[in-house]
C-alpha cells in the first residue's frame, strides 16, 4: 500500500508544480466551453434546425481545428524539448515551421469548406427528420460556415503563439487573452443573435459574427503580449527576420510530425464519421447529442488540461535528461488525471437531467440528451486515462505509436461498430454510443502497457 501510495500520489510541491500549469489552461478552456455552452443554448433558444445546423458546421469545423493542432504538434514536442535546453534558436526554428504548416493547413480547409461545405453538410442530413426541416437546418448551416470562415486566418496564429507560449511555460497569458475573447463572443451573441440595443437579430449569423470578432481579438491580445516581453520570450527575437527553415531541420520536424498531423486529421474526420453513423437515426439525434456535446465540453477541460500538462511537464523533463523524474512525475499526473475526473463524472450526472431543460426543443431530444450526457461522464474516467497516455506517448516522440493508438483504433474499431450497429440493428441509438466506448478498452489496455514499459522514454532533442 505504501509502495502504491509513493509511486502514484504526489506531495504539496507535486501538485503545486502540476495545477501551476494546469489550472489556467482549464481555466482558459473552460471559459472557452462555457461561452461556447452559452452561445449553443442561445442558438437553441432560436429552434431546433438552426441548432442542429450549427452543431454539424461546428464539427466540419473541429477537423479543421484539429487539423492545426496535430499540424503544431510535432514542432510542439521539440519546442517543449528545446525550452529544457534553454536552446532559444531551437524555439525560433520550430516557431517558423509551425507558421508555414498552419498557413498550409489553413489554406487548404478555406478552399475545400467554400468549395464542398454545402455536400459536407448534406451528409448528415440523410436520415429522418423527427417532425424537424431538413432543408432548413442546411440552409442554417451553410449561412453560419460562410461567416465561420472569415476566422480561421486568426484561429491560426492564435494557436501558434500560444503553443509556443505553453510549451515554454507560460499558461497564463493563453488563458488572459481567452478569457477577453469569450468576454467578447458571449457580449456579442446576445446582441447579434437576438438583435438588442437596435442591432439586427441574426440568428445563426449573428453567433458566427461574434466568434470570429472574438478570435481577432483573442489573436491581438496574444500577439501584442508576446512581442512586447522580450524579456520573458526571447525567441521572438528576430523571429520574423526569415521565415526559412533550415531544410534538415524541417525534415525532421516534419517525420516527428507528420504522423501526428496524420492522427489528428483522421481522428476528427472519424469523430465526424461517428455522429453521422449515429445521424442515421434521425435529426432528433443530432440535436441531443449535440447538446450533451456542450455540457461534456465544459467538463472535459480537466483531463485535457491535465494532457496539456503531461505534454509540457514530461517534455520539459525529457529534453533536461531526468529520465527518472519524468516516469515518476508521468505517473502521479496520469493518476490525478483520473481521479479528478471521477468527481467530475459525478457531478455530470446530477446535472445530466436537469441541463436539457434549458433548450426551446421538443421532449425527444431532452431525453436523448439526458441519456448520452449521463453515458458520457460514466466513461469520462475512461477517457481520461487514455488521453494522459496518449500524451505521454507524444511527449518523448513516439508520434507513430501515438498514430496507431488513436486514429487508427477509430477507424478500424469504433466506427465499424457504430456503422454497423447503426444501419444493421435496430437497438437505440444511446446503446450503440455506449459499445463505442466500451470497445476503447482495448486502447485502455495498449496505453498502460506502453506507458509502463517506458518506450516514451527518450530525448529528442540530445546534442
Amino acid at each position: 500500500m505504501a509502495n502504491i501510495r509513493e509511486k502514484f500520489i504526489g506531495d504539496k510541491a507535486f501538485y503545486k508544480m502540476v495545477l501551476t500549469v494546469a489550472v489556467p489552461i482549464m481555466v482558459q478552456n473552460g471559459i472557452t466551453n462555457f461561452v461556447g455552452l452559452l452561445d449553443n443554448i442561445m442558438v437553441g433558444q432560436v429552434g431546433t434546425e438552426q441548432m442542429s445546423g450549427v452543431a454539424i458546421v461546428n464539427q466540419l469545423l473541429m477537423v479543421y481545428y484539429l487539423c492545426v493542432f496535430g499540424g503544431l504538434a510535432g514542432a510542439g514536442i521539440f519546442t517543449a524539448q528545446y525550452f529544457g535546453q534553454k536552446d532559444q534558436e531551437g524555439i525560433r526554428q520550430t516557431f517558423r515551421y509551425k507558421f508555414w504548416m498552419a498557413l498550409i493547413l489553413t489554406a487548404g480547409a478555406v478552399l475545400l469548406l467554400s468549395a464542398a461545405g454545402g455536400n459536407l453538410i448534406q451528409t448528415f442530413l440523410n436520415g429522418s427528420s423527427d417532425g424537424g426541416d431538413l432543408e432548413a437546418a442546411l440552409y442554417y448551416g451553410r449561412e453560419y460556415l460562410k461567416v465561420m470562415l472569415m476566422g480561421l486566418p486568426a484561429f491560426m496564429l492564435v494557436q501558434i503563439y500560444v503553443s509556443t507560449l505553453r510549451e515554454c511555460g507560460e499558461t497564463v497569458i493563453p488563458m488572459k487573452a481567452g478569457i477577453a475573447a469569450v468576454a467578447v463572443n458571449l457580449l456579442l451573441n446576445y446582441l447579434l443573435i437576438y438583435g438588442k440595443l437596435g442591432l439586427p437579430a441574426l440568428g445563426v449569423v449573428g453567433a458566427a459574427v461574434a466568434t470570429v470578432i472574438s478570435r481577432y481579438v483573442e489573436m491581438i491580445i496574444v500577439i501584442f503580449w508576446t512581442h512586447m516581453h522580450r524579456e520573458k520570450n526571447p525567441y521572438i527575437v528576430g523571429v520574423y527576420s526569415t521565415l526559412k527553415v533550415p531544410r534538415h531541420l524541417a525534415g525532421k520536424y516534419f517525420i516527428k510530425g507528420a504522423p501526428l498531423l496524420i492522427n489528428e486529421t483522421m481522428w476528427s474526420a472519424g469523430m465526424a464519421m461517428l455522429t453521422q453513423c449515429y445521424s442515421v437515426r434521425g435529426l432528433n439525434v443530432i440535436a441531443g447529442l449535440n447538446i450533451a456535446n456542450t455540457i461534456n465540453n465544459v467538463f472535459n477541460v480537466v483531463f485535457i488540461a491535465m494532457g496539456d500538462a503531461v505534454a509540457i511537464i514530461i517534455g520539459q523533463l525529457l529534453g533536461a535528461g531526468k529520465m527518472k523524474e519524468a516516469r515518476d512525475t508521468d505517473n502521479k499526473i496520469i493518476a490525478f488525471s483520473v481521479v479528478c475526473c471521477i468527481g467530475v463524472a459525478a457531478l455530470m450526472v446530477i446535472i445530466a437531467p436537469l441541463f436539457p431543460r434549458i433548450y426551446n426543443t421538443s421532449d425527444s431530444v431532452k431525453a436523448l440528451a439526458v441519456q448520452f450526457i449521463i453515458a458520457q461522464a460514466i466513461f469520462m474516467p475512461q477517457a481520461a486515462f487514455m488521453h494522459a497516455t496518449y500524451f505521454t506517448l507524444r511527449s518523448g516522440g513516439k508520434t507513430i505509436v501515438t498514430f496507431l493508438f488513436d486514429s487508427v483504433f477509430v477507424w478500424c474499431v469504433s466506427i465499424p461498430v457504430a456503422f454497423c450497429l447503426s444501419r444493421l440493428t435496430s437497438i437505440p441509438v444511446i446503446a450503440i454510443f455506449a459499445m463505442v466506448q466500451i470497445a476503447d478498452w482495448i486502447k485502455c489496455i495498449i496505453g498502460f502497457v506502453l506507458v509502463k514499459k517506458g518506450v516514451w522514454m527518450q530525448n529528442i532533442v540530445e546534442k
